[in-house]
């Protein structure tokens, strides 16, 4: 296997099939606005609610928006859609927002001292955009090599600063695009300082419930405000604050250097990595560790594998990029892990906001290149699980010092989303979603990750670049857990 994998990933490989290769996929389409709207919780029914940012909110100033698109099959006509189903979506959506209010006002910034934290005011509300679009509805729903400019449309725009006041930014923006007769595409643009995964599931799990009528339990999604549950007995949060003003002035520089870089070249594609190649590539790694790393026990969750093979993957596509760096070059993996089921004190599964916490692993180039690369980078990412089960919080003063790297121009990775949402059982009444795409990571280097929709204990990753790699990569890919186990 060792040797194979490698031989491999040294770009010899022989072509996809077609259905992986390059094609001319910018396909022409126009998109119309037929509505643009405000959603407010309904009038008086919040009083004014002011939230300050934790420490586990502030690392999250430096990141640019997510942007989620869910794709569903909606065989009916626009005119269907805006007269029968429009109506209820944006009453139910402004019942959600009575509860879920924080993501219906702004983020607020102020100059020093004053420390940044979230704002609702009554009439503060969510910007709605209703569309209609030409495009090819199963193509843009498919797993396939598409152009990244293709879904630019499908993205709602955070609408600028309020009242002109540079330190008041809104969280949260949505857009609903219907392809007649084919589907609906439901668009997010937010702001994850506002909440993480789990919160912004919570609600939008909420507002599918209040669009169907079923009321689930009132503890259940209910969010919990209650900032006092967060306790900060080191004293991060003034570290981290000062880390952020620090940075954030070089900021907006890194985000339109990202935004900018070559999208005319770049496209999105999705991969499943199913339980039977999980468990192929366990019984691989512990073939392996014995010689490698004694009888040290390795930490092997399917989510360690998964991310152990993507990252091997990634970095040899980078391969050409980095040929200049030395064999000792570090090269780190990013993501997060959940801090409610870690912490050793209790968090309310409902609390509103983040309660994440930042993993780093790192590896060197001549670890992740060797034939024995998947096994080394389980090795590492296993070890910062480890350490964060461990001591979830050990480390929380250094988040953003050592997440600094993912900005850079390296070839360094990190992980947006998880597969423990269950993002792909949100349905609003016409069926679970078709397809799930993250369209913020074709500007922040990053790879996301989701449940299977159809493979159960599956997990989707989902990358974005350029033509040439993303066809090397899915060879490498595809090679790797059909061809070589």
């Amino acid at each position: 296997l060792s040797i194979a994998f490698n031989r491999e990933l040294s770009f010899s490989h022989t072509p996809l099939p077609r259905t992986h290769m390059r094609t001319d996929m910018a396909l022409p389409h126009k998109v119309k606005v037929l509505e643009r709207c405000e959603i407010s919780p309904p009038p008086g029914s919040v009083p004014p609610t002011s939230l300050p940012l934790t420490f586990f909110d502030i690392p999250w100033l430096l990141f640019p928006p997510s942007q989620p698109l869910f794709f569903y099959e909606f065989r009916h006509s626009t005119t269907h859609f805006t007269d029968t189903i429009l109506p209820n979506l944006k009453h139910s959506l402004s019942l959600t927002l009575q509860h879920f209010v924080p993501l219906a006002g702004n983020l607020t910034t102020p100059p020093q001292p004053t420390k940044p934290h979230l704002i609702y005011t009554d009439g503060d509300s969510i910007s709605l955009t209703i569309a209609e679009s030409t495009g090819h509805f199963d193509h843009l729903s498919g797993h396939h090599p598409r152009d990244v400019r293709e879904f630019h449309h499908l993205v709602p725009q955070l609408p600028p600063c309020v009242s002109s006041d540079p330190h008041v930014h809104p969280l949260l923006a949505m857009q609903l695009t219907v392809f007649p007769k084919c589907g609906i595409c439901l668009g997010f643009t937010f702001r994850h300082v506002a909440a993480d995964g789990r919160t912004f599931n919570n609600f939008l799990k909420s507002w599918t419930s209040n669009c169907r009528m079923v009321l689930p339990p009132l503890n259940k999604l209910l969010p919990s405000f209650d900032r006092s549950v967060v306790n900060d007995p080191n004293g991060v949060e003034p570290i981290l604050l000062k880390e952020w003003r620090n940075l954030k002035i070089s900021q907006k520089e890194v985000m339109d250097t990202n935004r900018s870089m070559g999208l005319e070249d770049m496209t999105r594609a999705t991969f499943v990595v199913e339980r039977p190649d999980m468990e192929k590539l366990k019984k691989w790694i512990l073939t392996r560790s014995e010689k490698l790393f004694g009888s040290y026990p390795l930490l092997l969750s399917p989510y360690v594998v998964t991310c152990a093979f993507v990252w091997v993957c990634w970095i040899k596509v980078q391969g050409i990029d980095v040929e200049n760096f030395s064999e000792d070059q570090p090269h780190y993996f990013g993501f997060i892990a959940g801090g409610i089921t870690r912490l050793d004190y209790p968090v309310p599964t409902t609390y509103f906001g983040n309660c994440v916490a930042f993993g780093r692993s790192v590896a060197t180039r001549n670890e992740l290149m060797g034939e024995d690369g998947i096994a080394r980078a389980a090795k590492a990412i296993g070890e910062t699980v480890k350490k964060l089960n461990g001591r979830v919080l050990g480390g929380a003063e250094n988040w953003i010092s050592e997440w600094k790297v993912f900005t850079g121009s390296e070839p360094h990775l990190m992980v947006t989303g998880s597969p423990k949402l269950d993002l792909y059982g949100l349905d609003f009444g016409w069926g679970r979603p078709k397809k799930i795409e993250e369209i913020s990571i074709e500007r922040t280097r990053a790879v996301s990750l989701t449940e299977s929709r159809d493979v159960e204990g599956g997990i989707e990753v989902g990358l974005a670049l350029p033509y040439a790699k993303m066809d090397a990569f899915g060879s490498l890919f595809t090679r790797g857990l059909n061809g070589l186990f």
